[in-house]
Protein backbone atom coordinates (compact mmCIF):
# COMPACT_ATOMS: atom_id res chain seq x y z
CA UNK A 1 0.00 0.00 0.00
CA UNK A 2 1.33 3.44 -0.91
CA UNK A 3 1.82 5.89 1.90
CA UNK A 4 0.79 9.45 1.05
CA UNK A 5 3.68 11.89 0.94
CA UNK A 6 3.91 14.05 4.04
CA UNK A 7 3.61 17.75 3.42
CA UNK A 8 4.80 20.78 5.36
CA UNK A 9 1.99 22.85 3.87
CA UNK A 10 -0.22 22.81 7.03
CA UNK A 11 2.51 24.66 8.93
CA UNK A 12 2.63 27.44 6.33
CA UNK A 13 -1.17 27.63 6.10
CA UNK A 14 -1.35 27.96 9.90
CA UNK A 15 1.13 30.86 9.84
CA UNK A 16 -0.79 32.39 6.91
CA UNK A 17 -4.05 32.14 8.85
CA UNK A 18 -2.54 33.57 12.03
CA UNK A 19 -1.08 36.46 10.04
CA UNK A 20 -4.46 37.15 8.46
CA UNK A 21 -6.14 37.21 11.87
CA UNK A 22 -3.42 39.53 13.11
CA UNK A 23 -4.01 41.84 10.14
CA UNK A 24 -7.76 41.79 10.81
CA UNK A 25 -7.82 42.14 14.61
CA UNK A 26 -4.58 43.32 16.24
CA UNK A 27 -3.22 45.79 13.70
CA UNK A 28 -6.46 47.85 13.41
CA UNK A 29 -6.64 48.05 17.20
CA UNK A 30 -3.08 49.30 17.40
CA UNK A 31 -3.69 51.80 14.61
CA UNK A 32 -6.88 53.04 16.25
CA UNK A 33 -5.09 53.61 19.55
CA UNK A 34 -1.81 55.08 18.32
CA UNK A 35 -2.88 56.91 15.16
CA UNK A 36 -6.35 58.21 16.05
CA UNK A 37 -7.38 58.12 19.70
CA UNK A 38 -4.14 59.39 21.21
CA UNK A 39 -3.48 62.25 18.74
CA UNK A 40 -7.10 63.41 18.98
CA UNK A 41 -6.76 63.65 22.76
CA UNK A 42 -9.37 61.00 23.50
CA UNK A 43 -6.91 59.11 25.74
CA UNK A 44 -5.30 60.52 28.89
CA UNK A 45 -2.06 62.42 28.29
CA UNK A 46 0.22 59.92 30.08
CA UNK A 47 -1.26 56.81 28.41
CA UNK A 48 1.72 56.32 26.11
CA UNK A 49 4.39 57.71 28.44
CA UNK A 50 7.53 55.67 27.72
CA UNK A 51 8.59 55.02 31.33
CA UNK A 52 5.06 54.12 32.42
CA UNK A 53 4.50 51.72 29.53
CA UNK A 54 7.92 50.10 30.02
CA UNK A 55 7.24 49.54 33.74
CA UNK A 56 3.80 48.11 32.99
CA UNK A 57 5.14 45.74 30.32
CA UNK A 58 7.85 44.31 32.54
CA UNK A 59 5.88 44.34 35.82
CA UNK A 60 3.49 41.41 35.52
CA UNK A 61 2.42 38.62 33.20
CA UNK A 62 -0.21 40.82 31.49
CA UNK A 63 2.57 43.04 30.26
CA UNK A 64 4.55 40.05 29.03
CA UNK A 65 1.44 38.83 27.22
CA UNK A 66 1.22 42.28 25.61
CA UNK A 67 4.84 41.97 24.51
CA UNK A 68 4.10 38.56 22.99
CA UNK A 69 1.09 40.03 21.18
CA UNK A 70 3.23 42.87 19.85
CA UNK A 71 5.84 40.36 18.67
CA UNK A 72 3.10 38.40 16.92
CA UNK A 73 1.83 41.61 15.32
CA UNK A 74 5.32 42.09 13.87
CA UNK A 75 6.08 38.54 12.67
CA UNK A 76 2.83 36.91 11.61
CA UNK A 77 1.88 39.44 8.90
CA UNK A 78 5.28 38.80 7.29
CA UNK A 79 4.51 35.09 7.00
CA UNK A 80 1.03 35.92 5.71
CA UNK A 81 2.47 38.14 2.99
CA UNK A 82 5.20 35.70 1.99
CA UNK A 83 2.70 32.85 1.78
CA UNK A 84 0.60 34.96 -0.60
CA UNK A 85 3.69 35.80 -2.65
CA UNK A 86 4.76 32.15 -2.79
CA UNK A 87 1.37 30.95 -4.02
CA UNK A 88 1.05 33.89 -6.41
CA UNK A 89 4.38 33.00 -7.99
CA UNK A 90 3.27 29.37 -8.14
CA UNK A 91 0.03 30.37 -9.91
CA UNK A 92 2.01 32.42 -12.43
CA UNK A 93 4.35 29.45 -12.99
CA UNK A 94 7.33 31.57 -11.92
CA UNK A 95 8.24 29.49 -8.90
CA UNK A 96 7.92 25.81 -8.53
CA UNK A 97 9.34 23.32 -6.12
CA UNK A 98 11.47 23.72 -3.09
CA UNK A 99 13.53 26.75 -4.10
CA UNK A 100 10.59 29.17 -4.19
CA UNK A 101 9.36 27.90 -0.85
CA UNK A 102 12.80 28.22 0.74
CA UNK A 103 13.30 31.76 -0.57
CA UNK A 104 9.87 33.00 0.53
CA UNK A 105 9.72 31.47 4.00
CA UNK A 106 13.39 31.99 4.86
CA UNK A 107 13.07 35.67 3.93
CA UNK A 108 9.98 35.90 6.18
CA UNK A 109 11.95 34.27 8.99
CA UNK A 110 14.96 36.53 8.49
CA UNK A 111 12.86 39.69 8.34
CA UNK A 112 10.95 38.59 11.45
CA UNK A 113 14.17 37.97 13.35
CA UNK A 114 15.57 41.36 12.30
CA UNK A 115 12.36 43.17 13.19
CA UNK A 116 12.18 41.51 16.61
CA UNK A 117 15.84 42.28 17.24
CA UNK A 118 15.47 45.99 16.45
CA UNK A 119 12.16 46.15 18.32
CA UNK A 120 13.72 44.57 21.42
CA UNK A 121 16.68 46.97 21.21
CA UNK A 122 14.23 49.85 21.17
CA UNK A 123 12.54 48.59 24.35
CA UNK A 124 15.72 48.57 26.40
Amino acid sequence: MNQPKRSDEPIWWALFSAGGVCFAVVVPGLLLTVALLYPLGLLPENTLNYQQVQQWLLKDWWGLAGLALAGAAICLPLFHAMHRIHHGLHDLKLSSGLMGKVICYSSASLLSALALYFWWQGLG
